[in-house]
Formats: structure tokens, sequence, C-alpha cells
């Protein structure tokens, strides 16, 4: 792994916990049997639930299993943008762009005043080479007082 693909999960799994609102994140440690327990008593209908378990996932690298969860909140909660706009954060890690920037707009859909979730497809536009829709959604997000997004527009000029 170079240090430049550390780099990027790190930030998406960062963009994914931001979404959930779930910084800082005390399920980091809990060990597997603990977190089989919680499923369990659950009864593994929670949505939030298998956010957070798809929230872990992307932190640490595992987009794959990340969209699983993801999904898993989304078939629950159809109506969980966070959920959406994580997977698509996820599906951008793994390289296809197309299910993000779709698991994206979905968000957009549910949430259009959230500069984040602009920010984030702008990002997958960007490793997806598509350059212009990357700046069109860098500026909405900024617009929308996305720090990041404003921050990435200054370097940009």
């Amino acid at each position: 792994m170079t240090r430049k693909s550390r780099h990027a999960i790190s930030f998406f799994g960062l963009l994914a916990l931001i979404a959930a609102g779930l910084i800082p994140l005390t399920v980091a440690a809990a060990p597997a049997a603990a977190a089989s327990a919680k499923a369990a008593a659950t009864g593994s209908q929670d949505p939030g639930y298998w956010f957070q378990k798809g929230a872990l996932c992307a932190t640490y690298g595992n987009n794959q299993a990340a969209v699983t969860y993801f999904g898993k909140a989304i078939a629950l909660d159809p109506s969980h943008s966070g959920a959406y706009f994580s997977q698509g954060v996820s599906y951008g890690q793994l390289g296809n762009y197309s299910r993000a920037v779709a698991a994206i707009n979905r968000a957009v859909e549910m949430q259009p005043r959230n500069g984040l979730y602009y920010y984030g497809r702008a990002r997958v536009y960007l490793l997806s080479g598509e350059k212009e829709k990357a700046l069109a959604d860098f500026r909405t997000a900024a617009a929308l007082g996305d720090e990041d997004a404003q921050i990435y527009l200054k370097g940009a000029k």
C-alpha cells in the first residue's frame, strides 16, 4: 500500500465518520466478540449499528465490507442519507466510480444543502479523472460552506 493510498483511505474513512457524527468512535476498540454480541442484542435491525460497523470498516480500509454494511443500514432505513453517502465514498475507494456517484447522488437528493456530500462526490470525480465535474462540485460545496472545498479551491488556483 502506498503512502498516497493510505492517506486516501484515512481521508474517506474520516468522511464516513463525520457524516455519521461518530467522532470520537468508541466502538473502534471493541473486540469482535463484543461487536457480535451487540449485533445479536440489537437483533441486527438497527440501521445505526450497521452504519457504525460500515464506518469502522471504511476507516480501516476494508471498503468492500463497508459497502455491505452501509447497504444493510440502507435496507433498514432507506432515508439514511449518511449511509448512501458513505457507501458511495467506499465504492469510490474501490474504484467503482459509477456506483460511487450513484450512491452519493442519492444522498445529495435527500440533503441538497449538505456541502460535505458535494465535496465527497468531487473527490470521487477526481479519482475517476472527471476534473470538470469535480471542480463544479467543489464550487458548490464551497458555496454551501464546506471548508475543505474552500481550501481545495484556493490551492487549485
